[in-house]
């Protein structure tokens, strides 16, 4: 499935395309009821890509209505698990036949190079579907050790109304993440995307409906945050949204919850992710390839990048001498190109927060070893900021674009007290060859996701989420992903040798 094509062939995929417009609800795209729409733009070149359904709350109001419906009369959670995993399974199907065309919209609606898109996020994404339809009818229920006189069953049902709200650097893979176990476990969902990258969101849940997922199961209301996202965090028959995202939105959808009937809440939010490289790594070379890309895959328009690295004083220039020969692979430019591997940031305005950041380093006079530089208005460099303090804005907060700072230690426990040393715990990567040594950092980094020798998140089996203010309430991906769309039911059944008497009598 990794097939890459050529520049020209992707291309022409682009030019014959035609985008989804409109929200898609009850099995059919329609517009906004109020008529508005919004612009979404290909951010490498300003052009505008199509006029989305801009939504509001009474978009989400008929949209919640239509998939309780749903739920209520389990068209969907009532079907088989078999009958379930059959047509996800054929889901997943109809996402690899399309996984060209989906690469391309992902590519021209986020800036994300086409060989990520068609290498990673498109795979990954079917792989998700494909792995959830199969643990559909592979998660047991259990009983309860209650003695002779009952039989007790510990059982899990749907939920029942999931709102899944989106980031825009991850538009597919996201969406998987959180449908695949929604969808599983017999939900039926509500698919708020960021207004910067809803197209291929959209396109998904019309190939969800061909697939046969049923009518009011899996819906996306277009439209922003306010509009949109508030009033599925308000609405009292949704029953539970999982975000991912800023951790100040975050917090939001927490307050959204308590004004309105508890709903539960799953959040996975910012990062701020250290690799921490000790004078015992024993290759080099692999710690700067794997470095390099930990900070700049998708421009650094993601929540576990690698975006500082804390390095031994011992080791510190050569490593970078390293990291620098490494960055020349990283091309930037046409993201439709696959020779490219850093594309365009996802706005103008994201684009300027980055920025921020580069001119920060320059008024901190702190030390540019590659990089640096913008293009075309909204490209930026792959940049190495070297000589950053535990107290700069490049240490403390999530950038979100490709911009590696360089902090050094001396010891064990200040590297671990420098890895630990921001409001975020979501992921980090450790580099060393004692095992030993190994184990320590892994325990003692505060922090959900913890790779040694390599940098990564990894697989579908393996849960995703942070400690502290990058995550509350729950994981995406892996088994414990299905427990957050699901309640758990206890039915105690009395069989004691009373009740049989008096129901004979």
């Amino acid at each position: 499935m990794n097939d890459l094509l050529t520049a020209a062939e992707y291309a022409a995929i682009a030019k014959m395309m035609s985008f989804p417009e409109n929200a898609f609800i009850n099995g059919s795209f329609r517009p906004a009821t109020s008529g508005k729409t919004f612009e979404t733009v290909n951010p490498a070149t300003g052009e505008v890509l199509a006029k989305v359904a801009a939504c509001d709350a009474a978009d989400v109001d008929f949209a919640v209505a239509k998939a309780k419906e749903a739920f209520d009369d389990g068209r969907w959670h009532l079907q088989s698990p078999a009958d379930r995993k059959a047509v996800l399974l054929g889901f997943a199907k109809l996402l690899e036949q399309n996984r060209h065309e989906l690469a391309v919209l992902e590519s021209l609606d986020s800036g994300k190079p086409i060989r990520e898109c068609q290498t990673v996020d498109v795979p990954d994404t079917i792989h998700t579907i494909r792995w959830h339809a199969e643990l559909i009818d592979k998660i047991y229920d259990n009983t309860a050790p209650v003695g002779s006189n009952a039989l007790t069953l510990v059982v899990r049902e749907p939920i029942g109304v999931v709102g899944c709200v989106l980031p825009w650097n991850f538009p597919l893979l996201m969406l998987a993440w959180k449908i695949g176990p929604a969808l599983a476990a017999g939900c039926s969902v509500i698919v708020k995307p960021a207004e910067q990258t809803s197209l291929t969101t959209l396109r998904v849940a019309e190939l969800a409906h061909e697939a046969g997922v049923p009518a009011g199961v899996f819906n996306v209301v277009t439209g922003s945050g306010k509009d949109v996202g508030e009033p599925i965090g308000l609405h009292n028959d949704v029953a539970m949204v999982s975000f991912t995202g800023s951790t100040a939105t975050g917090r939001k959808f927490l307050r959204y919850a308590a004004d309105s009937n508890l709903k539960r809440v799953v959040l996975e939010c910012g990062g701020k992710n250290p690799a921490v490289v000790l004078d015992d790594a024993e290759d080099l070379d692999l710690v700067a390839e794997q470095v390099v890309n930990g900070a700049f895959w998708n421009m650094g328009e993601n929540c576990s990048a690698t975006s500082r690295l804390i390095v031994h004083e011992s080791i510190k220039e050569e490593l970078l001498e390293r990291v620098g020969a490494y960055m020349r692979e990283w091309k930037m430019g046409d993201p439709l190109d696959p020779e490219n591997r850093v594309g365009a940031l996802v706005s103008i305005a994201h684009f300027e927060k980055v920025k921020s950041y580069l001119d920060q380093a320059n008024a901190e006079e702190l030390s540019v070893m590659y990089g640096g530089e913008t293009d075309k208005g909204i490209f930026v460099e792959p940049t190495v900021v070297a000589d950053v303090g535990r107290d700069s804005r490049l240490f403390q907060e999530e950038i979100f674009g490709p911009i590696l700072s360089v902090t050094t230690f001396n010891s064990l426990s200040e590297a671990i007290s420098l890895a630990n040393d921001t409001p975020y715990g979501l992921a980090a990567s450790v580099y060393t060859g004692s095992l030993r040594k190994a184990i320590k950092l892994s325990r003692d980094i505060r922090a959900g996701t913890v790779t040694v020798n390599c940098f990564g998140e990894g697989d579908a089996t393996t849960p995703f989420g942070g400690y502290k203010e990058s995550g509350f309430g729950g994981r995406d991906k892996s088994i414990f992903a299905h427990d957050q769309y699901t309640e758990l039911k206890t039915i105690w059944i009395d069989v004691s040798d009373r009740s049989v008497d008096e129901t004979v009598r």
